[in-house]
């Protein structure tokens, strides 16, 4: 098991730098590896290196950062709530953000006071504490499909009414692209934001990946061992909060790969948290990277909707996942 966990580690870290490279270098205009390295070290006013240097490397770092925070929220909410379709976008949360940004996007001075990072963060807060309520008044006794029912009907509710406001405020547009996620508007403010905020929630994660492991044994285990369930899910909420709220104001909506990337993670390391939780960072960041590659090459010179990519593979995880559990 061991040496298996480590040669899926090595490859994922591999296909992420290769992943980045691509990134870096493919696009509408390709540009060889001597002008990113030069961009790099040897910066000169140039079209290619100022494309390198302020648009695809912010872009791909964007990415990397983004998928590892979708990854690691994915398996801390499956650890704490035993369930095994747990994941922000099918909960709710990140659906809740996207609304706040709906909503601030009615009012330009609003928005100008507040941004999508500050709306992301109230409307993954209002989302994040519903799950949570739903997932203690239930914790004795977890149905999946009741979770299951009641996370997609927060998620339809909140994407309706995003919906709704768009059309109102002739905003359409701006919602598709929140919807459907992608990284046009990356830049280097967003990769300080996410090393920022995303860096300090991650590391507190991984601080609370041993107590996770003993929540996810069950309710009366974990009581039994000292643990308070209830304690360590209002923490770990507080921590998947603040990581989708960031990775929704820059890159929308992104589905499925906190539902997929623990799954495979737990078959390789096994169920110990304190590893599936960095390896999914790791394994959703190169997940991420690569889809963003597709998007931007499958249709050149038009970008096709990273999240297009993640449901293609995310829907059919999903009802093979859920027939499993019926089974």
């Amino acid at each position: 098991m061991k040496k298996r966990a480590a040669l899926f580690v090595t490859i994922t870290g591999i296909m992420a730098v290769i992943g980045l490279i691509t990134a870096v270098s493919c696009g509408a205009k390709s540009i060889p590896l001597k002008t990113i390295w030069d961009s790099l070290f040897h910066f000169e006013e140039t079209l290619d290196m100022q494309l390198v240097r302020d648009l695809r490397l912010p872009r791909a770092i964007c990415t990397a950062l983004i998928g590892g925070f979708l990854g690691i929220t994915g398996a801390m909410m499956q650890g704490v709530t035993r369930n095994p379709i747990a994941e922000p976008s099918i909960m709710g949360v990140s659906q809740g953000a996207t609304l706040a940004v709906a909503i601030m996007g009615m009012s330009p001075s609003l928005y100008g006071v507040l941004g999508n990072t500050v709306a992301a963060l109230i409307g993954a807060s209002v989302s994040g504490f519903l799950v949570l309520l739903f997932s203690i008044q239930n914790a004795r006794n977890m149905n999946i499909s009741r979770l299951l029912l009641a996370g997609t009907a927060l998620s339809t509710f909140f994407i309706s009414l995003a919906s709704v406001i768009a059309i109102l405020s002739n905003k359409s547009q701006n919602l598709a692209y929140w919807v459907s996620g992608g990284f046009r508007t990356a830049t280097w403010k967003s990769v300080w934001l996410l090393l920022i905020v995303g860096g300090i929630c991650t590391l507190l994660a991984l601080m609370l990946s041993s107590r996770i492991n003993i929540v996810n044994l069950g309710e009366d285990v974990a009581i039994g061992l000292g643990e308070n369930p209830v304690r360590v899910r209002v923490y770990t909420l507080l921590l998947i909060i603040p990581l989708c709220a960031i990775s929704v104001s820059v890159a929308g909506c992104i589905g499925f790969v906190g539902l997929i990337i623990p799954h495979v993670v737990r078959r390789i390391v096994g169920v110990d948290y304190r590893y599936i939780m960095p390896v999914s960072f790791l394994a959703g960041g190169c997940l991420l990277i690569w889809a963003d590659v597709a998007a931007r090459l499958v249709n050149e010179p038009y970008e096709t909707p990273i999240g297009l990519f993640t449901a293609l593979i995310g829907i059919p995880f999903f009802i093979h996942l859920v027939r499993k559990e019926r089974g």
